[in-house]
């Protein structure tokens, strides 16, 4: 198993795609595909395995299919029709980018519904089990490689850039605070002896107080941006990272603007005056 850093936008630590057995988990953004593709040697994987279409880690799966025809990309089936075609998710994404998508983002190619394993979730395919665990996006699933106990859990199982906290990325519009609690038992449940997660790494040996800490952390901040707003929200998340080498890192990979946003969408099903 081996840490891929696709050093998006040319930074260190803030995507990691995941490669075990020859098979890749959350390629990136198809703006760093490139490097990708040269630290694979510029041969195909076996399998591209996504946990959610969120860009930042499915961006490059089409770019990927494009170059090697014959990769089967796995995905929920609650992504799988955008993956087949982007265009509404990206009309949508523009709206909230604007100028800047192209720049961040790259291109959201096409990936051809013969290339697509489409998952609900309890699947075991090839050592992997599979299991959905929406909260941070609808479209989420996470996967268990049984033979080394790894957890491939995108972002449910939060941000933690080296020594730095763990933080929940709570970005629009899917985040449900009590699915995602849910979906923190499920890799819990598992018993993982190691978690691998997008925003950046792998760790192992406190599994179990990681989540725990997470847990602690969705209740917390979800209950801050209920009573704040998002520039009070930003502040706080800052100065829970003054003292962190890697802050720079997590502000690109999680900005604070759209964890109170994400935040704010949620509670405002349930705030109606």
């Amino acid at each position: 198993m081996r840490e891929i850093d696709v050093r998006h936008l040319g930074a260190p630590r803030v995507i990691c795609c995941h490669e075990i057995d020859g098979y890749i988990v959350d390629p990136g953004p198809e703006v760093s595909h490139h490097t990708l593709v040269e630290a694979l040697g510029g041969e195909p994987p076996r399998a591209i395995l996504l946990t959610h279409i969120h860009f930042d880690h499915a961006g490059a799966a089409g770019a990927l299919v494009r170059r090697w025809p014959d990769v089967e990309v796995w995905v929920h089936e609650r992504g799988a029709r955008h993956m087949a075609d982007p265009s509404r998710l990206v009309a949508s994404a523009r709206r909230l980018y604007g100028d800047d998508f192209d720049d961040l983002w790259g291109e959201v190619v096409p990936i051809p519904e013969r290339n697509l394993r489409v998952l609900t979730g309890g699947e075991s395919i090839e050592g992997f089990r599979v299991e959905y665990t929406p909260g941070h996006a609808k479209h989420h699933v996470a996967y268990l490689h049984e033979a080394t106990g790894t957890a491939y859990c995108g972002d449910v199982a939060g941000v933690r850039i080296g020594d730095g906290p763990i933080m929940p990325p709570t970005p629009p519009p899917d985040i449900d605070l009590e699915a995602w609690h849910d979906s923190v038992d499920v890799i819990a449940d598992w018993d993982p002896e190691r978690l691998a997660i997008t925003h950046f790494g792998t760790f192992e040996g406190d599994v179990q107080t990681h989540l725990a800490v997470l847990h602690e952390g969705l209740y917390l901040w979800g209950e801050l941006a209920r009573h704040v707003d998002e520039i009070t929200y930003a502040e706080a998340v800052k100065r829970r990272f003054a003292h962190s080498r890697d802050a720079k890192s997590f502000m690109q990979a999680a900005p604070p603007s759209t964890l109170w946003s994400g935040l704010h969408r949620y509670w405002s099903q349930w705030d109606v005056s």
